[in-house]
């Protein structure tokens, strides 16, 4: 069936005395133009609150307070420059701690532990931090694979440097009706605890039947065994109004509300936000990379239980992994991957790029000049944006444990030989759940819809550059091709962010006009 979208026609412009071909641009059915075929309760997912405080805000400059030569850093790539770097951060009540250009070794693992603290080089490649040491020999921790492969637990987490806070979650408050997805009111027990704009969570836990997972799933989650109830669903969100015990949400629902899921309403009351890493490279030793689950903690970042946090215009060379993110409604931005490894068999240099398990972080304007096995991981998270990047060969790694509702848009694969190339251990669900999207995805290569083992037919998949047929099925499986490159909105989560801060300033001058209008009667 042909797609219900604009065919790419030619039409003839003057420009400058000469006939010159155009292309028309190409609209989604899910979408439009504008936005006017998209609604809240549609199958493409609200990911417009991703990132650094939702999206409503810049990335700060924060003012430079401190500069860690006066902590007795060196910076010559010899002397190790960890402790200056840790007591200078210690030091330091709020502002950013200046990194001179130089090249600092690392050999011990450095913490941000507390809210308002950058700490930022004075350019990208001129502060370099040189990491010669393995974070598993720095502080070891071992582990194994699902499987039972032994396995340092640094070949998925951790970081020479650590943005690590608490969301010092605890309950207020049962849910005590059940509700749909994209409902924004909810029904509490006792809602004496809480208040109008406060953040809450609102947090599900499965049942030993997997029975939440398999929601999540749409009905769809191929083998589960192995999670053994461990499936949560999770909304951060501020409460827009109160009714006696009836709550308002600032943002619709993304799951269904069950009672058998033990829906509760938590504090989330992050301890460490507003924090950052900037400007940098990070540097390890050129040696061969020997393939997976050998790796011993070359890591760049981790960002563990911080909001509203990120990290900004990093290089990272010959690494293990990239970045680890554990987080809420973090920015990372402008990160550059390089390596000189010599490559295993299969030609990757290393595990993960960017692995992702935590709601509603955005990953921006990267690049990958060399490959891993898995370049962008989502798992068992839901909100995430991967957006406006480029690699040799990308792979969108859906790691299994329900990543749902996540997007990748306006991404160069290119190559194209391993879009759909995943990892995550047996009998842990497909690798994508529901309403997972891709939007905007070029390559060399025709990209293939994925087999049935990767996600259920509740994906997403518009403007996909392929050679097969589209299907647009509105209960089922959905494949909207692109025939140009004129394909409008390029990138989806622009599109709803600015949509749905357009509303919002209408909505608030609508407010003050009745205000104005209710004063003046009265």
């Amino acid at each position: 069936m042909k797609l219900p979208l604009k065919p790419a026609v030619l039409c003839l412009v003057f420009l400058t005395g000469i006939l010159q071909p155009v292309l028309s641009v190409e609209h989604s059915a899910l979408w439009g133009k504008e936005g006017e075929l998209w609604s809240i309760n549609s199958r493409l997912p609200d990911v417009s609150y991703a990132g650094y405080h939702s999206g409503e805000a810049t990335i700060p400059t924060i003012e430079v307070v401190a500069n860690v030569k006066d902590f007795g850093a060196v910076g010559d790539g010899e002397h190790d420059d960890a402790a200056a770097f840790q007591k200078a951060i210690d030091s330091v009540k709020s502002g950013a701690i200046l990194v001179p250009n130089g090249r600092y070794a690392i050999k011990n693992i450095i913490e941000i532990n507390k809210p308002d603290v950058v700490l930022r080089g004075e350019s990208r490649d001129g502060a370099v931090l040189y990491c010669p040491v393995y974070l598993n020999t720095i502080r070891p921790n071992w582990g194994a694979t699902t499987s039972g492969q032994r396995t340092s637990n640094y070949s998925w987490s951790g970081g020479f440097i650590v943005l690590k806070g608490n969301y010092q979650s605890k309950q207020l408050a049962e849910i005590i009706q059940p509700a749909q997805r994209y409902d924004q009111w909810i029904v509490v027990s006792d809602a004496s605890d809480l208040k109008v704009n406060q953040w809450i969570e609102i947090r599900q836990q499965d049942t030993k039947h997997d029975t939440l997972a398999k929601h999540l799933y749409t009905n769809d989650p191929g083998q589960t065994d192995k999670l053994l109830g461990r499936t949560r669903a999770s909304l951060t969100t501020r409460i827009k109004s109160i009714n006696g015990n009836k709550i308002e949400l600032e943002r619709p629902l993304r799951f269904d509300i069950s009672a058998e899921w033990k829906p509760a309403v938590l504090q989330f009351n992050p301890s460490v936000t507003e924090s950052g890493v900037e400007n940098f490279t990070f540097e390890y030793p050129v040696s061969p990379y020997k393939g997976h689950f050998t790796e011993l903690g070359y890591n760049a970042i981790a960002l563990q239980d911080v909001v509203n946090c990120w990290v900004n215009n990093i290089r990272i060379l010959h690494a293990d992994s990239g970045i680890f993110i554990s987080s809420r409604y973090c920015t990372i931005q402008n990160i550059l991957y390089e390596s000189n490894r010599p490559a295993d068999s299969r030609g990757d240099t290393g595990h993960h790029g960017i692995y992702i398990s935590d709601d509603d972080n955005l990953f921006t304007q990267f690049e990958f000049n060399t490959s891993f096995i898995h370049d962008l991981t989502v798992s068992h998270c839901a909100g995430n944006v991967i957006s406006n990047g480029k690699g040799n060969d990308l792979s969108f790694d859906h790691h299994k444990r329900v990543p749902y509702a996540n997007v990748y848009t306006n991404i160069d694969a290119g190559l194209g030989s391993q879009v759909w190339r995943c990892g995550g251990g047996a009998a842990l669900g497909k690798h994508c759940a529901a309403f997972g999207t891709f939007w905007n995805i070029r390559a060399e290569k025709p990209i293939q819809y994925p087999n049935k083992n990767f996600g259920p037919p509740t994906m997403n998949l518009v403007f996909i550059q392929s050679n097969q047929k589209p299907v647009t099925d509105k209960g089922g499986a959905w494949f909207e091709t692109a025939s140009s490159d004129a394909v409008h909105p390029p990138n989806i989560h622009e599109a709803q962010l600015k949509r749905r801060l357009t509303l919002k300033k209408q909505l608030s001058i609508q407010d003050i006009q009745s205000s104005q209008e209710s004063g003046r009667s009265n």
